[in-house]
């Protein structure tokens, strides 16, 4: 499939089966992530993977509780500021990096999630998890075997959208 099938065919997945994800497989989603593009190749991510119980403890940071609870991994990325060289920029590379993830995942045909809303207790989060200061929370990818089929998706017309 090429690839602009496979960006409009990728959806954001909520409920998983309870098979597990292979190690194998998640190596090469944080692979793509790795090899996103970043300002100066400063990559600026860095990653934690979460399951289990560690996994479940994530879920009370946030509304989302349910899709952490059902997926079997849980990615978190966070950007090193040590390593930042412009705020900006190195958040468009970390956004870069998550969208890898997430076309990775979906050409696997696992299932994903880009959670956003937890960002809101990213500080509370973080001492949970003891996250040294220089790390800061920027996405969590839900991931794990699709339990549900979506719908095509829509977007607006590029008429729509060009300025």
């Amino acid at each position: 499939m090429d690839i602009l099938k496979k960006i409009r065919s990728r959806r954001s997945i909520r409920k998983f089966t309870k098979k597990a994800v292979l190690p194998a497989a998640i190596n090469k989603i944080l692979e793509a992530g790795r090899w996103a593009p970043s300002g100066l190749n400063n990559q600026p991510w860095r990653f934690m993977v979460l399951s289990g119980e560690a996994k479940n403890a994530l879920a009370g940071f946030t509304h989302c509780a349910p899709v952490i609870k059902s997926c079997d991994k849980a990615v978190l990325i966070f950007l090193d500021k040590k390593s930042s060289y412009h705020r900006d920029k190195d958040l468009m590379a970390v956004g870069a990096c998550a969208q890898n993830m997430l076309l990775c995942a979906h050409s696997l045909k696992l299932g994903a999630c880009w959670l956003g809303e937890i960002l809101n207790r990213r500080n509370e989060l973080q001492k949970h998890l003891k996250i040294k200061n220089r790390l800061e929370l920027q996405a969590v990818i839900a991931l794990g075997r699709p339990a549900q089929k979506l719908p095509a998706g829509k977007r607006r017309t590029l008429k729509k959208i060009m300025v």
